[in-house]
């Protein structure tokens, strides 16, 4: 009788348990993504995806990773792992607020927060998936994040306003989730 009971302790727990997290295909040690084994609505392979992430926020907690920057890793993973050619994702993400922080070199960002900047790894990543990382100049003069103090490769707008306004009017589609 106790071998019946484990087997169906097991089973419940087995069919409560979540699906396993996948690794990502582009941005392998960020944006972990699940399987969606049937797809009412199938993904375009067609047409290019151009998306314009809008990040102000950052956690609460300076040593955690921002979740809604590795949702940027997650959005590239997930659709070429599910068959769109990275090529058809242009993705651009556009920093101000909190989320400005996390642009910092990382002996910047420990002397601002006294931890290591958990984001450094996941924004180099993203630069090197071709996400156009840019920072809103408002943000930046008001925070002071002069060139210098920002991790390379971050593109300078005049503002979030400027930035969102151009980027849609080339076709581009916002996501925030702040």
């Amino acid at each position: 009788m106790k071998p019946l009971l484990a087997l169906l302790l097991f089973g419940i727990s087995f069919a409560n348990a979540q699906t396993a997290r996948i690794k990502g295909v582009v941005i392998s040690e960020f944006g972990s993504t699940y399987e969606v084994p049937k797809l009412d609505i199938p993904l375009d392979t067609t047409q290019t995806f151009k998306v314009l992430f809008d990040l102000s926020a950052a956690p609460e907690d300076p040593e955690q990773l921002s979740g809604y920057i590795n949702t940027v890793a997650r959005f590239i993973n997930m659709h070429v792992g599910a068959g769109k050619p990275e090529n058809q994702l242009q993705v651009a993400a556009v920093f101000h607020g909190n989320a400005s922080y996390s642009l910092l070199k990382n002996d910047l960002y420990k002397e601002k927060f006294g931890v290591d900047n958990p984001n450094l790894e996941l924004i180099q990543a993203l630069q090197a998936a071709d996400v156009d990382i840019i920072l809103c100049g408002q943000t930046a003069g008001h925070r002071n994040l002069t060139e210098d103090r920002r991790i390379p490769g971050v593109q300078m707008a005049l503002s979030t306003m400027t930035a969102m306004i151009q980027l849609q009017q080339d076709g581009y589609t916002i996501i925030n989730f702040n």
